[in-house]
């Protein structure tokens, strides 16, 4: 943690007060959020309160009746299932914005995004935002271009899986289902995910 905070700090230093953003890429259940908060919180110590914002890809979920109008329900996930562009919209609203800026988050109890739910003061000289699909190119090329380093993080297989169906099922799904879901959308999900890999600025593994 000490390596990755400095990396960001002296990303920050060499921005020249610019507000830094620095993505975390990685398959479903690679603790992409788990490292995303602890980055803050540390660099939250480091910088002050106020100066560090977690922003996740996750609040451009399309909600429910978008997916259910969309046939897409059943892949909920999926890179189709999110607001690419939109996310990318907001990414350069924080690059370029020095205004308080709401962003959307996401209730896993409820499984749907919730619009201006984060709050990013003008202040803040550190984002760190983390999803999937931040290295997928396409459309999601809009996103990277906002970033100043994209990271991905890796966890060992087995780990990862047994993380992903507690989630699953702590989040209302049966353990039948949710196994089912990971093997029909997770997995080939985490498939076209890893094939990215390549692209990121640092490979970080997690245990």
């Amino acid at each position: 943690m000490d390596d990755l905070t400095s990396r960001i700090l002296k990303l920050t230093a060499s921005r020249m007060g610019d507000r830094v953003i620095v993505g975390i890429a990685g398959v479903p259940g690679a603790g992409k959020s788990t490292l995303a908060e602890r980055l803050t919180a540390v660099l939250s110590q480091r910088l002050g309160a106020g100066e560090v914002a977690h922003v996740p890809m996750d609040g451009f979920h399309l909600a429910d009746v978008t997916l259910d109008r969309l046939g897409l329900r059943q892949r909920k996930g999926a890179p189709e299932t999110f607001d690419a562009l939109g996310y990318a919209a907001l990414l350069h609203r924080l690059r370029e914005s020095g205004d308080l800026v709401y962003a959307p988050g996401f209730d896993r109890t409820l499984e749907q995004p919730l619009a201006g739910s984060i709050a990013v003061s003008p202040g803040a000289k550190v984002v760190v935002t983390e999803g999937n699909y931040l290295l997928l190119g396409a459309e999601w090329d809009r996103a990277k271009e906002q970033l100043d380093e994209v990271w991905y993080c890796r966890a060992p297989e087995e780990l990862r899986q047994e993380r992903l169906l507690a989630r699953h099922v702590q989040f209302g799904k049966t353990p039948e289902f949710a196994r089912a879901w990971i093997d029909q959308i997770d997995q080939p999900n985490a498939q076209l995910i890893e094939a990215t890999a390549n692209r990121a600025d640092l490979i970080v593994d997690l245990d």
